[in-house]
């Protein structure tokens, strides 16, 4: 049996929460939900009432992951196996790209799955955001934060309309996120241009630096400012055949936890995104 400072993970979910909380839920008819990922953490939280849910990934709590890290304190955190099975939740809400053979073993035991794929654009995110609203219990609840991604969007065409800058994503070794992503999906809703495509580059992958530096960008999007570098695959940022043409006033920052999962963070990001555009083209 999995154990959490040597009490069983059943009984410190039920010490964390107290009976009434799991006593609320049940009498309301609401299911009991544990994650296995971490964007499936970060909408559960966002939309379920805090004593539905059992547990959440061991991401949960990663400030560069989880745009809600700090509300996944409040909860246990669970290892995606055994410690499932025993908590017995009436839904496990999980990613596809979680570990397969994980999954099927809690479907094996009875367990019942929502999978969740990757999302590529803004209308799949709102799709997702729905279906975890369905999931919960909660439509309303999802209505109103899809609505949230709504207005940022129509924010953030007003800041940007007749701005047809090309603006490359690029992250650690030169790593780009291609025309058919999510990072695209949220310049083209603003009518900014993903410049990856000029590159070929669609899904997603590596770029040298003489193709960057000959593309030549209006800006480039990046997770992170500053002039340190923690390792190499940081220090291609600050190459300084990179930082000659895309010097920090052509940056625009959008810290990777807005934009790693797709979800209400998204209304966050496509705010940031503006506010920085706004920035570097004083």
């Amino acid at each position: 049996m999995i154990r959490k400072s040597g009490i069983p993970v059943a009984a410190a979910v039920v010490a964390m929460f107290g009976g009434l909380s799991f006593g609320s839920a049940l009498a309301a008819g609401l299911p009991r939900v544990a994650s296995m990922n971490a964007c499936t953490d970060q909408l559960l939280i966002t939309l379920a009432d805090p004593g539905q849910i059992l547990g959440l990934s061991r991401y949960a709590r990663d400030r560069l992951q989880s745009w809600a890290a700090s509300d996944a304190r409040h909860f246990p955190i669970l290892s995606g196996g055994e410690d499932i099975l025993m908590l017995r939740p009436d839904i496990v809400v999980a990613s596809l790209f979680d570990k397969r053979s994980t999954r099927e073993l809690l479907k094996a035991h009875g367990l019942h799955l929502a999978e969740f794929t990757v999302p590529r654009n803004l209308e799949e995110v709102k799709a997702q955001i729905r279906r975890m609203g369905d999931i919960v219990g909660h439509p309303d609840r999802a209505t109103t934060e899809t609505a949230r991604i709504d207005d940022a969007i129509s924010r953030a065409r007003r800041a940007v309309a007749d701005r047809r800058y090309s603006v490359l994503p690029l992250s650690r070794r030169g790593w780009v996120s291609g025309t058919d992503s999510l990072v695209s999906s949220l310049l083209a809703e603003t009518g900014l241009f993903n410049a990856a495509g000029e590159l070929g580059v669609t899904s997603g992958g590596y770029v040298s630096l003489e193709a960057i530096v000959k593309l030549k960008p209006d800006f480039i999007v990046v997770s992170e400012a500053g002039d340190h570098a923690e390792d190499e695959g940081s220090a291609f940022l600050l190459h300084p055949a990179l930082e000659c043409f895309c010097p920090p006033q052509k940056r625009i920052v959008i810290p990777e936890q807005l934009t790693v999962c797709g979800g209400v963070m998204l209304a966050d990001a496509l705010d940031v995104l503006v506010a920085d555009l706004k920035r570097v083209e004083r």
